[in-house]
């Protein structure tokens, strides 16, 4: 999981990130997307403030660096940004499915703040 590469200092580049498991059902998505969560925030409690300050490093197989940055540059660029990503794409195929986006940062197009209640 990407936020146990933050909490080393050397990862190296794996060869194969083998392929997403298939999703048995909608409960074990949300499952694991709950224990990601809890295991990132974890990670980034033990880090606290000065451990984000941290440089981080991808190498190689031959040890050579492949990329470098401080672990919170990491955290935010890699982590955060993907999980943002994968937020805009639901809210595409949603959009696709004819379903009602929900709030995802602030109010969206499905939603009326200003609309009166439905009536009784």
């Amino acid at each position: 999981m990407l936020s146990d590469w933050a909490l080393q200092d050397i990862v190296e580049m794996p060869s194969d990130m083998g392929a997403a498991p298939e999703a048995a059902s909608t409960a074990a998505v949300l499952t694991a997307h709950d224990e990601g969560v809890i295991k990132t925030k974890a990670a980034l409690s033990k880090l606290g403030d000065a451990g984000l300050m941290a440089d981080w490093k991808m190498t190689n197989k031959d040890g050579t660096t492949a990329f470098g940055m401080p672990k919170v540059a990491l955290v935010r660029s890699v982590i955060l940004n993907h999980m943002y990503h994968h937020r805009g794409q639901l809210s595409v195929y949603l959009r696709l499915l004819d379903v009602p986006v929900p709030s995802i940062y602030g109010p969206s197009a499905d939603e009326n703040p200003f609309a009166p209640p439905p009536s009784a």
